[in-house]
C-alpha cells in the first residue's frame, strides 16, 4: 500500500508486509519541509532515516528531536525499532575511517531488530588484529565486511569463515583508490567463493541483505 503526503511522497508502508523489511527514507536531496513532514509523521512509528546529515538535523525543532535516537557518525535516526528477532551479525570493518558505514551497517541492524557486534580497525596489514577476533567473529550468523583502498579484508575473511559474507567496498583512500571503485573491483574479483558484494559505501543495503540471511536460517 503507498500513502501520499501533502507534500506528494508515496511512502511504501506494505513493504514489510511483502518483503520483510520496512521502507527508509534516504534523506540526500529532499527538501527541509518533505523532511519535517515524514519526521513528525514518523515520531511514534518505526521508519529509519538515513544519510542525515546532523546539521539537518539539528535543524528540526527540538521537541521533535527529542522523538528521535539520532547518531552522528551512522548519519541515522529513528524514533521506534522494529521487534527483537533471533539472529546476530558480525560487522567488520578494516579502519576507522570506515566508521561511517559499518555503523549505517550497526544502526540498521539495531533498528531493524538483530543483534550485532561490532569489529572496528580489523584491516589485514595488521593481520593479527583480525586473528584474535577470529572465533568471535564465527559465533554469528552472517558477517558484514566494510572496507576501502583494496578491501582485501574481504578475501581474506572470505578464506576463513563458512558465514555468509556481505561485502561493503566504501570511498576510503587516496589517488587510485578512486572514491571506492577500485574496492568494489577487488571485492567483485575476490577469489574467495561466494563473497556477496553491495554497491559502495551502502551500509544500509548490507544490513538489509544481512537480514534476509537470518530471516532465512530463522526459518
Amino acid at each position: 500500500m503507498k500513502k501520499s503526503s501533502s507534500n506528494g511522497v508515496l511512502f511504501d508502508c506494505g513493504r514489510t508486509e511483502r518483503i520483510g523489511l520496512p521502507e527508509a527514507v534516504f534523506c540526500p536531496g529532499k527538501p527541509r519541509a518533505i523532511l519535517l513532514e515524514l519526521f513528525e509523521r514518523f515520531q511514534k512509528r518505526p521508519v529509519l532515516f538515513t544519510r542525515l546529515e546532523e546539521e539537518v538535523f539539528a535543524s528540526l525543532p527540538l521537541t521533535l528531536r527529542r522523538k528521535y535516537d539520532y547518531e552522528a557518525i551512522s548519519r541515522t535516526a529513528f524514533a521506534e525499532r522494529l521487534a527483537h528477532q533471533t539472529g546476530r551479525v558480525a560487522v567488520v570493518s578494516a579502519g576507522s575511517a570506515d566508521a561511517p558505514v559499518a555503523r549505517e551497517a550497526a544502526r540498521t541492524l539495531d533498528f531493524l531488530g538483530y543483534g550485532y557486534t561490532l569489529y572496528e580497525d580489523s584491516g589485514v596489514a595488521g593481520i593479527w588484529r583480525l586473528n584474535d577476533k577470529l572465533s568471535e567473529i564465527n559465533d554469528h550468523e552472517a558477517i558484514i565486511v566494510v572496507a576501502g583502498l583494496d578491501a582485501a579484508l574481504a578475501s581474506v575473511l572470505g578464506g576463513l569463515t563458512p558465514r555468509p559474507i556481505v561485502g561493503v567496498p566504501t570511498s576510503v583512500g587516496y589517488g587510485l583508490a578512486r572514491g571506492g571503485e577500485s574496492a568494489l573491483a577487488s571485492m567483485l574479483l575476490s577469489c574467495a567463493p561466494g563473497v556477496a558484494v553491495m554497491n559502495i559505501d551502502n551500509g544500509y543495503g548490507a544490513a538489509c541483505a544481512a537480514a534476509r540471511i537470518l530471516r532465512l536460517l530463522k526459518g
